[in-house]
């Protein structure tokens, strides 16, 4: 069993506090070049949730049993095999989102996210924790890529979930705008993402700072009337 307090702080260190995409600045390969729309940034974060949840209970489960010296490669390859499983999956139940997706599917092995929360987490503590770490943060490159991989595509065609027809064939994308909307070429580019990764992070750097001053506000009362 774990705490309830354990179980929140590794919910807000994945989701929030340690988001991989906009606090430790992880994983820019896909960010960049995945989230032209929201349902590529969706599925290779869910994705990565698998491998991530996966590798950790593994790691977890055999790091009593892994030398010191040699804990990098055998983690490496632990990864690898669950990314291969998945690349296969997408190939066979998802095989035109398996060809939009590409190269990013296998590597999976090399983002930095994965093997990062391997050595700093699952190989310190036990499975259940280290499985909801890796679930959790998966979570926080989840919804960071799909709001990321959603702006672009509004912006970018006015369009919302294009391509959800390769996951889901009776589902069509929602138009948003006029169907003779331009759109914004700048958005699709990798430099449109970088200016809106920018933007995220500036609004989440906004958020924590006005939460910390009504934090301060509400202490000074209480320090007053003590």
């Amino acid at each position: 069993m774990i705490a309830r307090d354990e179980f929140r702080s590794i919910a807000e260190n994945g989701v929030w506090k340690q988001n991989s995409s906009l606090i430790q600045i992880l994983g820019l390969c896909p960010l960049l070049a995945v989230t032209t729309n929201a349902v590529n940034g969706i599925m290779l974060s869910l994705a990565t949730i698998l491998v991530m949840a996966v590798a950790n209970v593994a790691v977890a489960s055999l790091r009593n049993l892994i030398p010191h010296e040699i804990r990098i490669p055998v983690f490496i390859l632990i990864i690898a095999a669950l990314v291969t499983v998945v690349d296969l999956a997408f190939n066979v139940f998802l095989h035109e989102l398996y060809l939009v997706l590409g190269i990013f599917i296998p590597l999976i092995v090399t983002n930095c996210i994965v093997l990062a929360r391997v050595e700093a987490f699952a190989a310190k503590n036990p499975p259940l924790q280290s499985t909801l770490d890796g679930i959790f943060m998966g979570v926080g490159m989840l919804w960071t890529l799909a709001l990321l991989g959603g702006m672009r595509e509004f912006f970018g065609g006015g369009t919302l979930f294009a391509g959800i027809d390769m996951v889901f064939p009776s589902l069509s994308p929602l138009q948003l705008l006029p169907a003779d909307y331009p759109g914004l070429l700048l958005a699709i580019l990798p430099p449109g993402a970088f200016i809106l990764l920018g933007c995220m992070i500036a609004w989440k750097n906004w958020v924590e700072a006005r939460a910390a001053r009504r934090q301060a506000r509400g202490a000074e009362p209480a320090a007053a009337g003590g």
